[in-house]
This record gives structure tokens, C-alpha cells and sequence, in this order.
């Protein structure tokens, strides 16, 4: 069953607007379906645009003095052009909004990540007056080669930590949107010494870059260190290699290097 959402009424006698979607469960690069129904109110009213697009809420801004946090549309649809919609009549419209290949995940083995919150924003525009819907999430699961790296820190015993996004570019990737993901991970016992491990993906329709960050601690590491890896992993191809033994393998040499093993 899909969420519905209603705006609230654009002036007295307005129209209203509610978002349907048909099914909240995606993946990157897929399609959120749905309809909006423009129901008119007690007066002939402009319509003078209606979108439908995806908002990624709270992501995390780093400031000079402290950090922030802002909503940030990452794409957006126009659903048909300008029309007059008569008192009390109805106007529906299907549409099919594209996810964006590094949108990040939301939910991992069935359990949403505390803080990601992704989701489909709904426009009205009538006559200079702009009303906006809250937001209808969209469960973002991860892509197959996604899932198995997931299963490669899950099988050496890590434990997830937390997740957030953040704006900016990871340098290095093929990275589009203003803003990407972390998701941290608690490292099991046998790896003493180390703190924890963040995780980053950013897909195409091809392959993505994974990367990956031992200890990350301002000042202290930068891209060119031993504690930062960045590899591209097919997504069609991901299943010949062991994840598992790949990241453990990095993990040994780089504890061995600085004693932690």
C-alpha cells in the first residue's frame, strides 16, 4: 500500500493536492510510481505548475564554526503545464520519478537507518502562492553489489554503527549529487586498535566506487594514507570476489603497519 499525503488548501475555497505512491520500496536507479490528484476548491483557480521530486532531509553542512543541517531536492519532474482547474473538479496525474543511481540507501536487511530520510516532495504553484507537501518517504534498499559488500562487514563481525549524509564531494569518485552518504560500522574484537570503518558508495548504471575509511579523525588522514581505499566494484560482476577476505586482507595490513595486530 502506497502513502498518502494532502497539502493543505491554497487560501480560502482553494484546491488541495494528495500524493499516492504506488509502491515505497526501491532501489538506485529505479522508479518511484505514483499519482497526484489536484482537487479543486470552491473557485476557478490557475494552476500554474505541479512537480513531483526527491528530497534527501537533514543533511549535514559543515560550517566554519558548527554544523548544519538542510533539505536538499536532488532531482525533480514537472508533471504537465500550466491549466485552469474548475471549481470543485478533479485532475489527476500519474508519474513515474526516476531514482538517481547514488541516492543513498535507507534501509539495510529490512531496517531503516536512523537519519536517512529520503522521499518524494510534492509542488503546487497557483497564482504567485506555492504550497509544498511533507514528505512521502521511499524505502531505498540497496543494489545486489551494494548488499554484498554490506554481508562482507557483517560475516567479519561488524556492526553498524550509524549513517548520515553529508554535503560535499568525495574526490576521486564519479560522484554527481551535491551530497553523498557515510555509514559507519563498530569493528569486531580481533581488530584492536581500530575505531571504526565508514562506508560510501557512488553508483552509476555501470559499476560504483566503493570507499572506505579507517578512524577518521580531522586532520589525521587524508586520501593518499593507508587508511583510505577507494576501488570500483561492476555491478554485474561483484560476485567474483570475496568481499570478505578483500577487506579483511586491507584491515591486517594496515593494523599490522601500525601495531594494532
Amino acid at each position: 500500500m502506497g502513502f498518502k499525503k494532502m497539502l493543505a488548501s491554497l487560501g480560502a475555497g482553494g484546491a488541495s493536492v494528495e500524493t499516492e505512491l504506488a509502491e515505497v520500496n526501491v532501489v538506485p536507479g529505479g522508479v518511484v510510481q505514483g499519482e497526484v490528484r489536484i482537487q479543486g476548491g470552491s473557485v476557478d483557480q490557475e494552476i500554474q505548475s505541479l512537480s513531483v521530486g526527491l528530497e534527501a532531509r537533514g543533511v549535514e553542512v559543515e560550517g566554519k564554526d558548527q554544523e548544519t543541517k538542510q533539505n536538499i531536492e536532488f532531482t525533480k519532474q514537472q508533471l504537465g503545464g500550466a491549466l485552469e482547474l474548475k471549481a470543485g473538479a478533479v485532475h489527476a496525474v500519474q508519474f513515474g520519478l526516476e531514482i538517481p543511481w547514488e541516492t543513498p540507501v535507507t534501509m539495510i536487511d529490512g531496517t531503516a537507518l536512523r537519519g536517512m530520510n529520503i522521499g518524494v516532495s510534492t509542488e503546487l504553484a497557483i497564482a504567485r502562492a506555492i504550497d509544498s507537501s511533507d514528505l512521502d518517504p521511499v524505502n531505498v534498499h540497496p543494489l545486489p553489489a551494494q548488499q554484498a559488500i554490506l554481508d562482507a562487514f557483517i560475516q567479519l563481525g561488524f556492526r553498524f554503527k550509524s549513517a548520515d549524509m553529508e554535503r560535499g564531494r568525495i574526490r576521486g569518485t564519479r560522484q554527481t549529487l551535491p551530497f553523498y552518504q557515510e555509514i559507519e560500522f563498530r569493528p569486531p574484537s580481533q581488530y584492536r586498535g581500530l575505531n571504526q570503518v565508514e562506508l560510501s558508495f557512488v553508483a552509476d548504471d555501470r559499476e560504483m566506487d566503493v570507499v572506505l575509511e579507517m578512524d577518521k579523525k580531522p586532520g589525521l588522514f587524508s586520501q593518499g594514507s593507508d587508511t583510505f581505499r577507494t576501488f570500483r566494484v561492476g555491478l554485474q560482476d561483484y560476485q567474483s570476489t570475496d568481499w570478505a577476505g578483500y577487506l579483511n586482507e586491507w584491515i591486517a595490513a594496515v593494523g599490522s603497519k601500525r601495531n594494532w595486530l
